[in-house]
């Protein structure tokens, strides 16, 4: 019975695995250890950049500036000198990221009421944290700035600048939550952050995580697995059994399905109970398209397979021609949107693509299939037609 048979295969992978003291590593202790890593080590966010203060004032004014800047989860002052020319060396050493030049006659010049300027100095050698840092800077400064114009417009009687907008007085109810005003000239913006509200990249990141995971776990395993054989010489022996091709590729992949749909759930339990990554979509709709997700990785794996003759070549040609160019293409480190427009057309080649799409819009938006069909779709279709080439590749001989 064809059933009968694959059963007896699958049966036959699970104790192979079972045996293989190192397996159990591979597959369940390695994901949870590099999630954990990965959750805290994978952030685009910015604490505690060190910064030197030139502070040439020495005024009251000057003093509160650098409070702020103290105060500022992001931000660390490491050091409060006298002179631009003193914080070279702060940043020469990397003892400093950045530096905040006040000028002499700053506090004069707030209490006359004319404006003044203080000078941010930053090392570029890292942009993308400098960037970041920047604007943190630029925030804290604009902030500061608006509460000394609030304070000042108190004082003349036109207004404490401190409650909502003028035109938003009458049924006030208070800020929206995790937003706030930004007041223009002439223009009051209402600003809230939709799915996450307190812009942590880590609830960005761990999703991503999950599917580079399964990724790297499942792709790596099927495409040793059938090599194994090879190397071990026990593929002959299946050649001469009654099993069909069909049989001995389901009965082949559907252990390392299982091992991932495992890996799936332990990553998801971390990521909620430990990480506190809001899950607000469906969880049986992802672990339904975590399902199709595996059809294309272990249909990659089976391709690989297929022009490999040993598991180190396996693994080889899966690592360096498969898995780090669909990690550096598919958005989960760099941003589509940024990429050159012919890089952009190949990422559509990239399954993981359509994966992080899912994942992260069922963990943060809780979106559902009617969202979503145009990711599912590409990625059935990613999968079908890798899946068929591999089958077409592979006899019972060389499978």
């Amino acid at each position: 019975m064809p059933f009968q048979r694959v059963r007896f295969l699958i049966w036959k992978e699970l104790i192979e695995l079972k045996e293989d003291p190192r397996l159990f590593g591979l597959v369940i202790l390695a994901p949870i250890i590099q999630l954990l890593m990965l959750g805290y080590a994978a952030t685009t966010d910015v604490r505690n950049v060190p910064i030197v203060v030139a502070d040439a004032d020495r005024s009251a004014a000057s003093r509160d500036l650098v409070e702020r800047f103290t105060a500022s989860p992001n931000f660390s002052v490491i050091a409060v000198v006298n002179s631009v020319n003193e914080i070279d060396p702060y940043l020469e050493r990397g003892r400093a990221w950045m530096a905040l030049s006040i000028p002499s006659a700053y506090g004069a010049s707030l209490g006359e009421g004319r404006p003044q300027t203080v000078q941010v100095i930053a090392d570029g050698s890292d942009a993308n944290s400098s960037n970041v840092a920047l604007g943190y800077a630029a925030n804290l400064v604009a902030g500061y700035a608006q509460e000394l114009g609030a304070r000042r417009a108190a004082a003349v009687g036109a207004g404490s600048g401190n409650g909502p907008p003028e035109g938003l007085r009458q049924g006030y109810d208070g800020p929206p939550e995790g937003g706030h005003y930004v007041r223009g000239r002439g223009i009051e913006a209402r600003v809230r952050v939709w799915f996450n509200p307190r812009l942590e990249s880590r609830d960005f990141m761990i999703p991503g995580v999950l599917a580079m995971l399964l990724l790297v776990v499942t792709t790596n395993l099927s495409s040793m697995g059938i090599v194994r054989e090879k190397e071990l010489g026990t593929l002959e022996q299946l050649n001469v059994t009654p099993l069909r091709r069909w049989e001995l590729i389901v009965g082949k992949l559907l252990p390392y399905a299982l091992i991932g749909m495992i890996d799936v759930f332990l990553v998801i339990a971390v990521a909620v109970l430990w990480f506190q990554i809001p899950l607000r979509g469906s969880v049986w709709l992802l672990i339904a398209l975590t399902l199709v997700y595996l059809l294309t990785t272990l249909g990659l794996g089976l391709f690989v397979s297929t022009v490999s003759s040993t598991q180190q070549q396996a693994m080889m040609t899966t690592t360096f021609f498969f898995l780090t160019p669909m990690i550096w293409l598919s958005g989960f480190v760099f941003p589509i949107e940024n990429m050159p427009v012919v890089i952009q057309l190949v990422t559509y080649l990239v399954p993981l693509r359509y994966f992080l799409v899912i994942v992260r819009s069922i963990f943060l938006k809780g979106v559902g299939l009617e969202t979503l069909w145009p990711q599912v779709a590409a990625l059935t279709a990613w999968g079908v037609a890798v899946l068929s080439l591999a089958i077409a590749r592979s006899t019972k001989r060389s499978a």
